[in-house]
């Protein structure tokens, strides 16, 4: 089974909740809830929904940016974009009880990430999307396997997670670059059955 984050994200036709649910539905087991730029009041509503559907289907809940709600909820962890808190400070905030994801680009990023403390990194974009505004360069499969590479070389064991405007057909071979997963949200929710396709994606065979 290919390991699978589902991002929430908000469309027309979903709403956050909606969203993780129908994720997990489909067998999805890592949730994080993304609601950038969203009052905290209105962020912790709807963690709370989506914590206790990942309770029900043991599922791994991450919640993105808001580190203090995460705390404050007991949420499984935190993930942290490139203007979010440090995962550094992070760390001292949360203590060791807590997963920690840190977005990278590029090999450096993971180092510091690395350093830092975080549990495993979310690298990408793929190629691009519509769900993030200002992004990195895009690294593509020559991009994944040099970071890959570059990690074995150093001795760096972080789990890499490929991010960004991945669909289901480019998924055998990000997943041979080496990474250990893929983080989806677009592709699975502009589906006609958005649990039938999270149950297509994670029984995908990688030859």
């Amino acid at each position: 089974m290919i390991p699978v984050q589902f991002i929430t994200h908000y469309t027309e036709r979903h709403s956050y909740l909606d969203s993780a649910r129908m994720a997990l539905e489909g067998g999805c087991r890592w949730i994080q809830l993304r609601m950038k730029e969203s009052p905290t009041a209105e962020v912790e509503a709807v963690a709370r929904k989506v914590q206790r559907l990942c309770k029900e289907h043991e599922a791994i809940f991450i919640i993105d940016d808001y580190v203090d709600l995460a705390k404050k909820l007991e949420a499984d962890g935190v993930h942290l974009g490139k203007n979010d808190m440090p995962v550094a400070e992070a760390r001292r905030t949360l203590g060791e009880g807590f997963l920690i994801g840190g977005t990278a680009n590029t090999f450096e990023d993971i180092q510091a990430h690395c350093r830092n403390g975080a549990d495993y990194i979310g690298c990408g974009p793929f190629r691009h999307t519509t769900t993030k505004k200002n992004l990195s360069p895009i690294l593509g499969l020559e991009g994944y396997a040099g970071i890959i590479r570059r990690m074995e070389e150093e001795g760096i064991s972080l789990p890499v997670v490929a991010i960004g405007g991945i669909t289901a057909e480019d998924i055998p071979a990000i997943m041979r670059t080496g990474v250990d997963g893929i983080a989806l949200s677009g592709t699975v929710l502009r589906a006609e059955n958005p649990a039938e396709e999270m149950r297509r994606i994670i029984n995908i065979e990688i030859h």
